[in-house]
């Protein structure tokens, strides 16, 4: 038996909980990885200490200290509890019970500093469906309890278990997320967060913007799913769109894990979309330093909106190698997207009362209503480990966007009695988006005295350039409830020209001073954002508009733990996004305003219960927007919208083979300035005072395998736009059922086929999901069936 160090109340706080261990006998180096999995706690050490040793096979349900125990059997290797989620190794007997090592990742030979990215991602959780930490962008990965901001990170694992065809999917148990685009419009997929509009242009790949599909994110190609609320400029600087400031959704590339991976899904979606995805992952070297993950995704058919057909095609590959000092990574993937028989926004007239919500299965569309959709994209990183305590990094990003379409867009109802509505002339659109960006920098630790040190230096830039043409035809009468089809118009799809070519670029600094052995943690940072901008007719190529301004963003977090498993936080954060020329029809005509600042204010508690988190968060943030002076016909800044929140979050397993995920958002978002001060004290519109959603999972214990898994979604009452007198749509309810069945593959002993079945809007329930603007209301997604066996070899 390993000698052990005397228990501290940490190391008390792990004896009642049990966890089912499966880690066969290996290096001891992945074994500690896989207890730390499957534990939902995070292993510290010394790689020295375990290279070369090798452990037994652990198995049954046991309390993670115990497993350990067994593991380090025969080892003469001790350990201590440093808290209830994390353990520190200690090399050899006489190593000495006080020695805290900082946490990095068991990966291989070669460990990863704390402040390295590159194959050093935070482990799961209890339960497996989120992560114990994230990335904060300039600030490095950091641990959930650490964080001062409201952070949850999904895993692969929640998104395959949920059938999630897109990152957006995934998202669907926050109650501070909604979403107003349906599958199958001409829409990207767009998020509300804490009631503000983002876009997934403002996602980002690894932390770098621009990189990842522009319109729709498949989830295949995502390890974490991190999602950060609210503002973020310090961290992460402006977004490379104006739809931002409500948080940031940061996707975390697959890399290939040490042991083997051949896994195949064959997947079906009602009415008739069939799919598979290959996802093969091996390892290379002596030391295993080399790495190599590809994963294929193709789906096609028939949707739960009639008519509507989804082509989807993904073929991504990851390289990594992992050196003594030096980590490389690449990431390079292609997409497709195919949608046919498109499915408009709904428009109401002013004056109409909004109308029943048609049936979300009848496709109110034409059948020449198509978009394609291509994304080739790649990505280069380097990390060095210059000390022990301080990593350069650098990397570079490359996207090439392409969109062509056919469609109409909008079907405005003009009467609301019999549903009488004006189709939007059909348009043909060709776009491309060609991106390019770096980010380099230092990452470092410091000790002065009393006082720790997490250093953060960066600089970015990053360049866009955007082209389009659309040729419009003549509207056409239709209805809401029974769709007039039309032949398809005689226009040709016009040639993309270039439009714009906008420019950020950015230099930051963060310090992160810790005392009273982490109790303590005050972040202070500041970005220096630099944007130009160049607008072009797109017909003679002359530049129309041009623009350059700066911006500074300050931020201030502090977290603050009265105790291990409780933490204390609050931040001051700025959003930014690009400003605005004054037109030609003002008489400021050529104004440029400089970027506009999102301020938020956020204070929070989290308490970790040992396998179940439970987090407080309350939240103001403040966007400006521009006013016109109609008595001098100039514009200026002067408007301003005030979001107030109240989040509660759960996430974890509270016991044994039971799974929660969810909370609520109440929210007071509120018009505060604005035109002439008609509409001051209105709340905002596309802001429900309330979004509910709450999932959870039972493992059946008289049924080993079998899960059953549950979910509803509420969404209150939502204003619809700023006329008066003013119109609301509905509040809805979603309810979806499932459950998955895991078995030994009979082609490959040891080896798991898990069988998964999910209804989604089990009821079948007609909606307004929610809209944006006055003309882009949207309908929620019918009944719809997902089947997938998923086998690994």
């Amino acid at each position: 038996m390993a000698q052990e160090v005397p228990p501290d109340v940490n190391q008390q706080a792990q004896a009642g909980r049990t966890t089912n261990f499966n880690i066969p006998a290996q290096p001891l180096a992945q074994a500690l990885t896989a207890l730390g999995q499957q534990a939902g706690i995070q292993v510290a050490v010394n790689a020295s200490a375990v290279a070369g040793k090798t452990s037994a096979a652990v198995s049954g349900t046991m309390t993670a200290e115990r497993a350990l125990q067994l593991l380090l059997s025969g080892t003469g290797i001790s350990y201590r509890f440093t808290s209830p989620t994390m353990v520190s190794i200690i090399g050899g007997p006489d190593a000495g019970g006080a020695m805290q090592l900082d946490p990095v990742q068991v990966q291989g030979a070669f460990p990863v500093p704390p402040q390295g990215m590159i194959d050093n991602i935070p482990p799961p959780y209890a339960g497996g469906q989120v992560a114990t930490g994230g990335q904060l962008g300039l600030l490095g990965n950091r641990p959930v309890m650490d964080t001062p901001f409201n952070q949850t990170n999904y895993t692969a694992k929640k998104a395959q278990d949920q059938q999630a065809k897109t990152v957006r999917d995934v998202l669907v148990d926050d109650p501070s997320v909604r979403f107003w685009a349906a599958d199958g419009t001409s829409g990207a997929d767009n998020l509300y967060i804490r009631g503000f509009n983002v876009q997934p242009q403002a996602f980002a790949y690894g932390g770098l913007f621009g990189m990842l599909p522009s319109s729709s994110v498949m989830v295949e190609m995502a390890e974490r799913i991190e999602l950060l609320k609210g503002p973020y400029a310090m961290l992460s600087g402006i977004a490379p769109t104006n739809a931002s400031i409500g948080g940031l959704v940061n996707v975390v590339p697959k890399r290939a894990p040490m042991e083997d991976l051949t896994q195949v899904t064959a997947s079906y979606a009602s009415a008739g979309q069939f799919g598979g995805h290959a996802d093969v992952a091996r390892r290379f070297g002596d030391d295993k330093q080399f790495g190599v993950r590809v994963n294929g995704v193709y789906r096609s058919g028939l949707t739960a909106v009639t008519n509507n057909t989804d082509e989807r095609a993904l073929a991504l590959i990851g390289l990594d190698f992992r050196g003594e000092n030096v980590r490389l990574s690449v990431d390079g993937g292609y997409q497709y997207q195919n949608i046919n028989w498109l499915m408009p926004y709904i428009g109401i007239n002013p004056g109409v009362a909004v109308p029943w919500a048609p049936n979300a299965r009848a496709n109110l569309g034409q059948p020449w209503n198509t978009q394609q959709r291509k994304d080739l994209f790649g990505v280069i990183r380097a990390e060095v480990d210059m000390t022990e305590e301080i990593t350069a990094y650098v990397s570079f990003g490359a996207h090439d966007s392409r969109i062509e379409g056919f469609n109409t867009n909008t079907l405005t109802v003009t009467t609301n009695s019999n549903g009488v509505a004006t189709a939007s002339g059909a348009s043909a659109l060709s776009a491309y988006n060609t991106i390019l960006t770096v980010d380099a920098g230092v990452r470092a630790r410091a000790n002065t005295g009393p006082i720790d040190h997490e250093i953060a230096v960066t600089a970015t830039t990053f360049e866009n350039t955007n082209g389009f043409n659309i040729v419009s035809g003549a509207a056409f009468a239709s209805n809401l409830y029974n769709p007039t089809i039309v032949s398809r118009p005689n226009i040709p799809t016009p040639a993309a020209n270039k439009a714009s070519v906008t420019g950020f670029s950015s230099l930051g600094i963060a310090d992160t001073l810790t005392a009273a052995e982490k109790r303590i943690q005050l972040t202070a940072g500041l970005r220096l954002q630099q944007v130009t901008a160049a607008n072009f007719n797109t017909i003679t190529g002359a530049r129309t508009t041009s623009y350059d301004q700066g911006a500074l963003s300050p931020a201030v977090a502090l977290v603050f733990k009265p105790w291990d498993n409780v933490s204390v936080y609050g931040n001051y954060i700025q959003a930014l996004q690009q400003g605005t020329v004054v037109g030609p029809t003002f008489t400021n005509a050529g104004q440029v305003f400089a970027p506009f600042k999102s301020t938020q204010f956020e204070t929070g508690v989290k308490v970790d219960w040992g396998k179940f988190t439970t987090t407080a968060s309350l939240f103001q943030i403040s966007q400006p927007s521009i006013l016109t002076n109609t008595a001098n016909n100039t514009q200026f800044l002067g408007g301003e919208q005030v979001n107030q929140g109240l989040e509660l979050n759960v996430f974890g397993e509270p016991v044994p083979g039971v799974r929660l995920l969810g909370g609520l958002m109440l929210l007071n978002a509120v018009l505060t300035k604005t035109q002439g001060g008609l509409t001051d004290g209105w709340v905002a519109p596309f802001t429900p005072a309330l979004n509910l959603n709450l999932s959870g999972e039972w493992d059946l214990p008289f049924a080993p395998g079998l899960t059953v898994n549950g979910r509803v979604v509420y969404t209150g009452s939502q204003y619809f736009d700023t006329t008066f007198p003013r119109r609301t749509l509905p509040e809805w309810t979603r309810f979806d059922l499932g459950a998955r069945y895991a078995f030994e593959n009979p082609g490959a002993k040891g080896k798991l086929l898990v069988a998964r079945f999910d209804v989604e809007n089990v009821f079948d329930a007609n909606y307004w999901a929610g809209g944006l603007g006055a003309t882009t209301l949207s309908l929620g997604m019918p009944r719809m069936f997902r089947v997938s066996l998923t086998a690994d070899f």
